[in-house]
């Protein structure tokens, strides 16, 4: 129940977290005039604009420092996207090297894109940015817009990050744009107390959190005939939380999005077919072209809908601490699958630095990376702030935290990360163009086809 979730400890870590891709990618700019922590002042000092500086870093000629000036900018991966979480961090940096001085700037998904962009057309780059390959690596990466951190990647710290997120970090020329910190799996979830009263959770594997895709079309037809007329909902109104619906998709019936190089898409697919065709026929489930993936949590969480297909920890956190009406069970699910090994989407994140073409503020920028990443303790301290889960293995970082250990256990379940897919920002907006094809009762092998040209082009332009 509810009342017994409050009082974990992940309350605490994660009342201010944000699911910015189940939530249409809306998170909050934090003002960079903002207050920060004492912890942080007492690293330095605070200017008449509010950020922090240190007194100390490479003296001049009239005996004053002037530190290596650094930008960071962070998107809101949890609490790297809060000023004054991060700026506890920043502190310990500032005091370990007083020769540079870092600036945080918090961009959200909705500006955050369009204020890079304008950094770069006005040659204003920030140094440090916090983000995901699809825009590190497949993004401004491809376009010559990052710096290499190839040397990042042959430290012994490196070599114990997990392959599938080393591959992801790396570019299609063999270069690393991104070192990461953190990564996550996006799950569904069930109203435990509505299947229970349906009759409908005796097709769920409870301990494994895994389900059959027949017996998932067991558990909507049970719900539906016990009065639940909206069991679900495919949302299509917008690239918000999609994670959730090509996950649905692939699963059911063992579909791919990419081809494992990632060079190709290939959702256009028998497979893929066959589950659209059972969501378009499947009474309870209803296509919502005007719906995005938060839209859907807030139904799940205010009890209209059975399940939510955009689902991870921050999301139960956010109803914890936002929905007084969410008083049911919440029950994290893997999606069904036919062969029974679920392929679940992940999230990564971590570091980028742009190549603004100055090598003493690059290294100072590398710097950084290796004092947040490199000692475990200091790593745990990253993490933890981002509210996710590391990329190597470190012992203990959710010791007696039973949310996140209960979440914890989708990571086994993490599936290809083919996000950096050439043409991926087009395509993922084909994506949900399709959906609302499918809903409006086109055959579902037409509305692949078309997505699959729209795809083909979006890769071949990227490529060039």
């Amino acid at each position: 129940m509810k009342t017994r979730r409050v009082c974990l400890l992940a309350a605490g870590l994660l009342a201010a977290a944000v699911c910015a891709a189940c939530s249409g990618e809306k998170g909050r700019v934090e003002n960079t005039s903002q207050t920060v922590s004492e912890g942080a002042a007492a690293a330095g000092k605070m200017d008449g604009q509010g950020t922090l500086t240190d007194d100390s870093g490479t003296e001049d000629g009239d005996g004053e420092t002037e530190p290596v000036e650094l930008t960071l900018w962070t998107y809101p991966v949890g609490n790297w996207g809060s000023q004054s979480s991060v700026s506890s961090l920043l502190s310990g940096f500032h005091r370990a090297y007083p020769q540079y001085h870092v600036t945080l700037k918090c961009v959200d998904y909705e500006t955050g894109d369009a204020e890079v962009e304008d950094a770069i057309a006005a040659g204003q780059l920030p140094d440090l940015v916090l983000e995901g390959p699809e825009r590190l690596v497949a993004g401004w990466g491809s376009q010559g817009k990052m710096a290499d951190l190839s040397d990042l990647w042959e430290s012994e710290t490196a070599a114990r990050i997990y392959p599938e997120v080393r591959e992801a970090c790396r570019g299609g020329d063999g270069t690393y744009y991104e070192f990461p910190i953190c990564m996550t799996t996006h799950c569904m979830a069930i109203n435990r107390e509505m299947f229970e009263k349906a009759g409908a959770f005796s097709y769920i594997d409870e301990e494994n959190r895994t389900w059959s895709t027949e017996d998932f079309v067991k558990a909507v037809e049970a719900l539906y005939a016990a009065g639940q007329e909206k069991v679900a909902v495919v949302f299509c109104g917008g690239q918000g939380g999609d994670q959730g619906t090509r996950a649905l998709v692939n699963n059911l019936y063992g579909g791919t999005f990419t081809n494992e190089e990632h060079t190709e898409y290939t959702v256009n697919s028998e497979e893929n077919a066959k589950a659209l065709t059972l969501l378009q026929n499947l009474d309870g489930i209803e296509f919502a072209p005007d719906l995005v993936g938060g839209d859907e949590v807030d139904l799940f969480g205010s009890g209209e809908l059975a399940m939510a297909f955009c689902w991870n920890v921050s999301m139960e956190i956010k109803q914890i601490i936002n929905n007084q009406d969410m008083t049911f069970d919440a029950f994290p699910m893997a999606f069904p699958t036919e062969s029974g090994e679920p392929r679940l989407q992940g999230g990564i994140w971590g570091f980028g630095i742009f190549d603004n073409g100055d090598p003493a503020r690059i290294e100072a920028a590398k710097e950084f990376i290796r004092y947040m990443t490199e000692d475990d303790t200091q790593y745990k301290r990253a993490v933890q702030t981002s509210t996710y889960w590391p990329v190597r293995e470190v012992a203990d970082i959710y010791a007696n935290d039973e949310l996140m250990t209960e979440y914890g256990m989708f990571m086994k379940y993490m599936g290809n990360y083919y996000q950096v897919t050439p043409g991926w920002v087009d395509v993922r907006t084909a994506w949900w163009h399709m959906l609302q094809k499918v809903g409006e009762g086109m055959d579902a092998a037409q509305a692949l086809e078309e997505f699959d040209e729209t795809a083909k082009q979006a890769a071949a332009g990227a490529k060039q």
